[in-house]
């Protein structure tokens, strides 16, 4: 999810698709923690976050209504608060709650303005669940993205019920880990305002 535009329209789906996303590997799951979730579970999790995605690209919805179309399927199917407090790294341990709180809401509304901007980019496309399989104390389910004119990709959806929830917690397309990537650029925010937590958080309520 990085800001220079990609060159070629294979790289707009691939990153388009990372925006699906939006949790947190570091609290994935401790070791040795009992799976409660089961890959029948995990993979009808995704069935239905992608069904909801291919209502939502032929929809016709542009503007607002399709970003709020986004931030709805983004909460409803990924652990948004484990997503935020990795997203934010290290300066998640110092902040209080009520900065947390306040990142948080503000991360998913600049998440669902950001790729709610590029859903137009899959009108035509499709996602296909292909199977799931267990990985460590997680889920991995996959998936295959088909756009007309283009190779497939693989993208790959970690779920976890850690949360009380069945929920995706990180997204992987063709080896882009989406945790990682909006790890970096959220870092950067924050250092471009001196690790100023509160103004990042504001920044973020109309950036996107």
């Amino acid at each position: 999810m990085l800001n220079d535009r990609p060159r070629t329209a294979h790289r707009i789906g691939r990153r388009a698709a990372l925006g699906l996303g939006a949790a947190a590997a570091a609290v994935a799951l401790m070791p040795g923690a009992a799976l409660a979730l089961t890959d029948g579970q995990a993979r009808a999790l995704i069935e239905r976050a992608v069904a909801d995605v291919n209502a939502a690209i032929s929809s016709g919805k542009t503007g607002p209504a399709l970003y709020a179309d986004f931030e709805r399927l983004f909460s409803r199917y990924a652990d948004v608060p484990v997503i935020a407090r990795s997203a934010l790294g290290p300066a998640a341990r110092s902040a209080s709650a009520a900065q947390m709180a306040a990142f948080t809401t503000a991360f998913q509304g600049y998440l669902s303005r950001k790729y709610g901007k590029r859903f137009r980019e899959f009108i035509g496309a499709r996602f296909e669940v292909t199977g799931a399989r267990p990985v460590k104390t997680f889920f991995e389910v996959k998936s295959t993205a088909i756009f007309p004119g283009q190779a497939p990709f693989e993208v790959l959806w970690q779920v976890s019920d850690k949360s009380g929830r069945d929920l995706f917690f990180n997204l992987i397309i063709e080896g882009v880990n989406m945790l990682a990537t909006e790890r970096t650029e959220i870092g950067a925010m924050l250092d471009r305002r001196r690790g100023d937590l509160d103004a990042m958080i504001a920044d973020l309520k109309t950036a996107g």
